[in-house]
């Protein structure tokens, strides 16, 4: 099931779904972006209880924590050290350098949730190249189905470091998906990925969940194109 809905706030649509499924105890995967912070910072006003869930991350950059450009860092100044009773979370370990944080994840989501990882919530953005997690147009991790977690060597933007991402085996065993997108910059993006012809050269295109829900929260600028 795709589902896309232009909304005034859509940070504060996907807040809802993700506090709700913090709250059941699930298995979540964040993601970086200025768009995702506003949602993790509504979640974080909410206060909710995270404490028997599992947080895990969509990517992130070959960096240490504390470092600016890191999504964990990100993440955890927004949302995770705000939480009164905060989740387990389970970062990449950017690092460790692209090719030994990846496969340190890779063996860390065998090893908690096996061969085909099938997480309740997963959280993406959209760049204005399409891209989602650090899947980028034309790059070989694209393709990637044996490993659960790829190295990407190369980015495909700034800031040019590389980076670990889950691939999109991982992503489309998901139960529900929701991508999150706000912005002019982003409609045309949105438009090869979810309009009425999608390009499969966008990378976004390519999250479709085999047995699960796709949630696509616009505000009207992003949505401008379909």
């Amino acid at each position: 099931m795709t589902q896309i809905s232009v909304v005034e706030d859509p940070g504060a649509a996907v807040e809802e779904r993700l506090s709700a499924v913090a709250q059941e105890g699930g298995h979540l995967v964040l993601t970086g972006g200025s768009t995702p912070r506003s949602a993790y910072a509504l979640a974080a006003e909410r206060d909710a209880d995270w404490s028997r869930a599992t947080v895990w991350f969509s990517d992130e950059r070959c960096v240490p924590p504390d470092d600016e450009n890191s999504n964990f860092g990100m993440a955890d100044r927004a949302l995770l050290s705000r939480l009164s009773r905060p989740p387990r979370v389970m970062r990449i370990q950017g690092e460790l350098g692209f090719e030994a944080a990846a496969g340190a994840y890779d063996a860390l989501l065998r090893e908690h949730l096996g061969p085909r990882p099938r997480f309740d919530f997963i959280l993406l953005g959209v760049g204005p190249d399409g891209h989602v997690a650090s899947l980028f147009p034309g790059k070989p991790e694209l393709e990637e189905t044996a490993r659960l977690a790829a190295p990407v060597p190369i980015a495909g933007l700034d800031p040019q470091v590389p980076r670990v991402t889950l691939t999109f085996p991982v992503l489309n065993g998901a139960r529900e998906v929701d991508v999150l997108v706000a912005g002019q910059d982003k409609a045309q993006a949105i438009a090869l990925a979810f309009g009425d012809s999608p390009d499969p050269e966008a990378p976004a295109s390519r999250v479709r969940p085999e047995d699960g829900s796709l949630l696509v929260f616009l505000d009207e600028p992003a949505a401008s194109a379909l």
